[in-house]
């Protein structure tokens, strides 16, 4: 029997007629019309000479047709690689010469640009897909058979390719597997009450994990239905959500709309669940949506590498600040980063974790796999945490950020969550410069509300009674917003590249 993800999907879904999405000029897709769309498609690639394990690079907005194309490539047992829109062509670049796909699809307006790197890594075909249901995909596929025979696939085949965000050296390619998407969708759905009355508000990218392996996967697999928005937008988001049961979105969704006035306990009162993840969601955030809606949004954990590892509960407390209890099937610990000793609750730790969803390897990098693994096949993820008494699991920062000031341990979550509490604080982000005497100078870049007068001595002299000496910020920056990558993280590489300087005089 195959495991092919799409059999999977396909084997769950009773209702051809049953609406998978809606767009917001009113375009309805059936779930029976998406499938005939995807053979339409499988069938072009198998006709460009795309086969079992190629590589399928797509760089496209995000419309009903990259939904369809990504199930082609899984029926026609390719390899699916989305590609951040944002990316330039000397970006993409480096991503097509690493994958050396059989195949890149991309926007019509972008076909110019990227030609040359398809002739340049001789990439055998090019084609186009706009968000108008235009490009020579769709105009190829117009005549194709909406019948194609499925590829076999076994479970630990690769159903996707998804770089990381190469923040420090060379991105690195996360090999997923159909067992891994399939595995991490189902204890989703399970976990947090999916059914096929549910209606998701989805308006998040779909090149990464959060928008297609954990939103569209959930929905596919539970034969849900969603509206499908190219980008976010508060206002059409409130305007939907009377329609729709669900949001998964990034803190700054929430954020926005919290600055909607027409967000209320009576616009939300058809909503059962709000999930956040991504980057972490300010304990501030959480309290204010609680008391304007009713509902305590849902935080969880997960990677590019992992999907998802943990969530707060769907019965019970979901503690701001936590991203609650490791997953079903998802073994979790913290350990010495150097030994891999397991630490008690509530020290401070690397997190590892291992289970289904966790991903084969890394493309083409036998070397750095083998370093992100411990010997009894826990995946070493970078990040700084710790598991409390009640079992919930706190992020504490990515063991890069860990700023090393005097030879003293300074994480930066512990500050921002003292600096974020103060009054005017919209946010905080807590970083690690070269000081000549301290090695890295403690350092916070804050936003503050626009009628807030806050200073650095301010800020400084607030902390001195809740935090260490050798914790205390160095210098305080204000700026007007923190710098964020395509999911919401601040890019605290950013900070450090900027802000390296300051204390070269002392």
């Amino acid at each position: 029997m195959s495991d092919n993800l799409f059999n999977l999907i396909a084997s769950r879904t009773a209702d051809p007629q049953k609406i998978f999405l809606t767009t917001p000029e009113g375009r309805d897709l059936t779930y029976g019309a998406l499938f005939a769309q995807s053979g339409r498609f499988a069938n072009v690639l198998s006709a460009l000479g795309v086969k079992t394990g190629d590589r399928v690079a797509v760089q496209l907005e995000k419309s009903p047709e990259v939904i369809a194309l990504y199930l082609a490539c899984l029926r026609t047992g390719a390899v699916f690689l989305p590609l951040n829109t944002a990316y330039t062509p000397h970006e993409v670049d480096y991503f097509v010469g690493d994958a050396e796909p059989a195949l890149i699809v991309c926007d019509p307006t972008k076909r110019e640009a990227i030609a040359p790197l398809a002739e340049k890594y001789r990439v055998p075909a090019l084609e186009t897909l706009g968000i108008a249901q235009d490009g020579s995909l769709v105009e190829t596929a117009h005549d194709a058979s909406a019948d194609f025979a499925t590829a076999p696939r076994s479970k630990d085949d690769l159903a996707a390719i998804l770089y990381t965000s190469g923040t420090t050296g060379r991105s690195k390619g996360a090999m997923l597997s159909h067992a891994n998407l399939a595995s991490n969708a189902l204890t989703l759905i399970d976990v947090w009450r999916f059914t096929n009355s549910d209606v998701l508000l989805h308006a998040l990218p779909i090149y990464h994990t959060h928008g297609l392996f954990v939103a569209t996967n959930i929905v596919l697999l539970a034969q849900a239905s969603m509206f499908f928005f190219g980008r976010f937008d508060a206002k059409a988001l409130l305007q939907a959500m009377p329609r729709a049961t669900s949001m998964m979105g990034v803190p700054t969704f929430y954020t926005r709309l919290l600055g909607e006035p027409s967000l209320t306990q009576d616009a939300t009162r058809h909503m059962r669940l709000f999930i956040s993840g991504s980057a972490p969601l300010l304990a501030e955030t959480h309290r204010e949506w609680a008391a304007r809606t009713g509902h305590a949004i849902l935080e969880r954990y997960g990677m590019t590498e992992t999907n998802m590892n943990t969530s707060n509960p769907y019965d019970g407390d979901r503690i701001a600040g936590t991203v609650g209890l490791p997953l079903p099937d998802v073994a979790l610990r913290v350990v010495e980063p150097e030994t891999g000793k397991l630490l008690r609750a509530n020290d401070i730790g690397m997190i590892e974790v291992k289970g289904p969803n966790v991903f084969r390897g890394y493309w083409r990098m036998p070397e750095k796999t083998a370093e992100e693994f411990r010997a009894d096949g826990f995946f070493i993820t970078g990040d700084l945490g710790l598991i409390d008494a009640r079992g919930y699991v706190h992020i504490v920062g990515r063991g890069k950020d860990l700023i090393i000031s005097g030879g003293f341990n300074v994480y930066p979550k512990e500050i921002e969550t003292e600096i974020d509490a103060l009054p005017g604080v919209v946010e905080s982000a807590v970083i690690g410069v070269p000081h000549k005497d301290f090695g890295e100078g403690v350092t916070a870049v804050v936003v503050t509300r626009p009628d807030t007068a806050l200073d650095e001595a301010t800020v400084i002299g607030a902390l001195q009674d809740r935090l260490a000496k050798f914790k205390l910020p160095k210098r305080v920056i204000f700026v007007a917003d923190l710098p964020r990558n395509a999911m919401g993280k601040v890019q605290k590489k950013v900070l450090r590249d900027e802000y390296r300087e300051i204390y070269a005089q002392g």
